[in-house]
């Protein structure tokens, strides 16, 4: 089996934290993306309010897809962790998220925690997905 990692060099290094952005398994097709947050490259949170966080993690998504060879176009599965009640921001990160994605329609999950990464994060975005042929 052939593994690769992902890290574009646009998005924060998760070197010192031990994970990559993705892993791509080469021989199945697969892309496995980590939980892309609005972070700089310093590990600091871009926007405050979750609309510019659902952004930036959305275009970190994209970024990580392309580096590995696919696409939003690829995605299988999309989980969206929300800081909160999940319901509670269903309308206004909805339409965000669907206008990344296009006309893939992935399997979605959404679940609202206690806390992410940092007190400020407050949106994150995994994906999987296959290999562009």
């Amino acid at each position: 089996m052939s593994i690769q990692n992902v890290n574009p060099a646009d998005l924060y290094d998760g070197t010192s934290s031990g994970m990559s952005h993705a892993k791509v398994d080469t021989e199945v097709g697969l892309v496995f993306v980590s939980g892309q947050v609005d972070w700089d490259t310093n590990y600091e949170v871009k926007n405050s309010n979750i609309e510019a966080q659902t952004e930036g993690a959305a275009k970190n998504l994209l970024s990580v897809l392309e580096a590995a060879n696919s696409s939003a176009e690829n995605i299988l599965q999309l989980r969206v962790y929300v800081r909160g009640e999940v319901a509670d921001h269903m309308e206004k990160i909805v339409p965000i998220i669907a206008g990344y994605l296009g006309t893939s329609r992935p399997a979605l999950t959404g679940i609202g925690v206690a806390s992410l990464a940092t007190p400020d994060t407050l949106i994150e975005i995994e994906a999987v997905a296959k290999v562009s042929k």
